[in-house]
Order: C-alpha cells, then sequence, then structure tokens
C-alpha cells in the first residue's frame, strides 16, 4: 500500500498571490497625516487629573462646531468608558486625548468621574449569613 500523495495548496508554477494592502491612516486633504497638535489644539498647560481608569461620560449631544474627534468621543461616550478605551477606540496616545478631555471638561462636554473600587474583603456578617442560610437548606 501507498501513502497518498501530498498535493500543495498552490501550484509551484503560479506564485502564490500578494498579501493584502494595510488600511491607510487617517489623512488630510493633502496627502499627509494630522499632526497630533492639531487634534489637541493649544496646549494651555493645565490639565484635568485623569488616569487611565477614569471613566468619561458625555453630558450633551456633539455641537455643530465640534471638531471630528471631539464628536466621535461624544458619540462613544453615552454610556461611561475609560480614558484607555477612549485613547484606544480613537486610535490617539494619551497625551493627546488628555488634552482633548481637559478642554472638552471645561465647555463641561463631558464628566469624569472615578471608577467604582469593590471592597477587596467581603464583609464577615454577609458571610456567616449566607453560610447559615445554606446549611439550613
Amino acid at each position: 500500500m501507498t501513502p497518498p500523495r501530498r498535493q500543495r495548496r498552490y501550484p509551484t508554477e503560479q506564485p502564490p498571490p500578494p498579501p493584502l494592502p494595510l488600511p491607510a491612516p487617517p489623512q488630510q486633504g493633502n496627502g499627509k497625516p494630522e499632526r497630533l497638535f492639531v487634534v489637541a489644539g493649544k496646549d494651555g498647560g493645565e490639565r484635568a487629573e485623569l488616569d487611565l481608569v477614569t471613566l468619561i461620560v458625555a453630558s450633551a449631544a456633539p455641537p455643530p462646531s465640534a471638531a471630528p474627534e471631539q464628536a466621535a468621543l461624544l458619540r462613544l461616550c453615552t454610556t461611561p468608558l475609560s480614558v484607555a478605551e477612549l485613547s484606544a477606540y480613537l486610535n490617539l496616545p494619551f497625551s493627546a486625548m488628555t488634552v482633548l478631555l481637559t478642554d472638552m471638561l471645561t465647555a463641561e462636554l463631558v464628566t469624569a468621574r472615578a471608577p467604582i473600587v469593590r471592597q477587596s474583603v467581603a464583609d464577615r456578617s454577609l458571610l456567616e449569613a449566607v453560610m447559615h442560610g445554606l446549611q439550613r437548606l
């Protein structure tokens, strides 16, 4: 009995198809990508105390005069999202995101709140009540 012959996916006469092109980054009208200082605006030096886990919630709908990044951020923040998530979704570094969010916080378009911290240790009386309830079953 002879083993089955292994067949190639692509014959050796034809080269494999070329790889798919990568998506192009968003560009301005002149073909060059936007600089971060254009996205972030003028940095006045005063920044809000934001952390990567600070939750951002939109307070209003995007106004017609809002920049595209601000409008996208307001559409994303209908539910609370962290600064790290917003930075990833908008493909902006944390430093540019803090400047953008500081401007939006001063304009009262968004609100920032600290994340909800859960207790690391459960209450002993609650655990005892659960244990006694399970023992009665």
